[in-house]
């Protein structure tokens, strides 16, 4: 028995010695840590989790031959089980007075209430106040020592891809067909993110007849969501390639990643060394980047209009567009920016018109006429 515990011995004493300070993944690690404010605070919680990092990144020898793709799956708990070192021991955190961990705490130290809200944040073991001597449940080797797969991390995974493929659709020396193709893939991969946000936020609807359908959809036609699905659907389809359109989806997922980073990843050293900066003036600047993105999309209406003295004119998509544009002007969401624009263009063009173009008058007051009716 002495001589199978010595090595499990020797492994705790190097797993308490090392510097997790200085060690950037520590920090990262433990931020994507999921337990209450109160545990997070216990010294032999936090000797626990130091123990399974330990475990994970420094005794397992081939941990530094991985690539950087396979580190960003670990770190999403995809291959976790499959890369710990085996030969260390890592217990679960210990409940009541009963100690199980490398660092014992005294049983002068846990009060009946303190006992009562132990739990790990995989399961909840609950001990009796007034006893002590209460044998807890047992609880799984397995915890959650990162982010979860939820509808937050689903969406912020896909908005960050839409990022990447908008950057290369956009960059000049990008082949011609590879751009196309991330083009495409950009308002797909917004179109997705935008409708599976409206099935988590609103979900679907009670019933599949006419009635439901449309108490559904009024329900969320006025929401961004939708807004930007119908806008992905309306160039996804098209045989135009316009990378003007761009703009509103790389803004729009700028917004979405850099709050997910915000709120996720703040304590992480490479967080504050590298993205600290631009996610801060992304979130302070979310009012810039829905004005730019509603000059883009008003500008869009206008150049789909010019296409239609091209060949690769299309009326129905220009309809469309303008149809989209009209709701843009209206729903709460778009309407402050979308009507601050098209004031301004008012301010430019309307004496123009009167001066020059007199006769546009009537044309112009019949359009504007159907643009205020809702």
């Amino acid at each position: 028995m002495g001589e199978e515990e010595d090595p499990q011995r020797l492994k705790k004493v190097a797993a308490a010695s090392y510097d997790y300070e200085n060690d950037p993944r520590w920090a990262e690690y433990w931020s994507n840590i999921l337990i209450p404010p109160h545990m997070a605070s216990r010294s032999d919680v936090l000797d626990h989790y130091k123990r399974k990092f330990y475990q994970r990144y420094i005794s397992n020898t081939g941990m530094d031959l991985i690539s950087v793709g396979l580190h960003y799956a670990l770190s999403l708990g995809i291959l976790a089980k499959l890369l710990e070192d085996p030969d260390l021991v890592v217990e679960a955190i210990a409940s009541g007075s009963s100690s199980q961990s490398a660092r014992p705490t005294p049983s002068s130290s846990s009060t009946p209430n303190d006992q009562a809200r132990q739990r790990t944040s995989g399961s909840t073991t609950r001990t009796s106040g007034s006893s002590t001597t209460a044998a807890p449940t047992p609880t799984p080797t397995s915890t959650p020592t990162s982010l979860r797969w939820d509808w937050q991390t689903i969406h912020f995974s896909v908005n960050a891809w839409v990022l990447v493929m908008a950057v290369l659709a956009i960059i000049p020396i990008v082949p011609a067909n590879l751009s196309n193709r991330a083009y495409r893939l950009s308002f797909m991969g917004t179109a997705c993110s935008s409708l599976y946000s409206l099935y988590s936020l609103y979900g679907k609807p009670r019933a599949w007849n006419l009635q439901a359908l449309q108490v559904w959809f009024q329900s969320v036609i006025a929401t961004k969501d939708f807004i930007y699905f119908i806008y992905c659907l309306t160039f996804v389809t098209s045989h135009l390639h316009l990378k003007f359109a761009l703009i509103p989806v790389i803004c729009w997922a700028l917004e979405h990643v850099a709050k997910f980073l915000r709120r996720n990843f703040s304590r992480a050293s490479a967080y504050r060394k590298y993205l600290e900066e631009p996610c801060v003036w992304v979130e302070s600047n979310t009012s810039t980047l829905s004005i730019l993105s509603s000059q883009a999309e008003i500008g869009l209406g206008f150049l789909l209009v010019l296409s239609l003295f091209s060949w690769q004119r299309n009326i129905i998509q220009t309809f469309m567009y303008w149809q989209l544009l009209k709701l843009m002007y209206h729903a709460p969401v778009t309407a402050g920016y979308h009507q601050s624009v098209w004031a301004n263009i008012g301010r430019i063009v309307n004496p123009l018109v009167h001066r020059y173009a007199p006769f546009l008058n009537t044309p112009i007051s019949a359009v504007q006429r159907w643009w205020f009716r809702q």
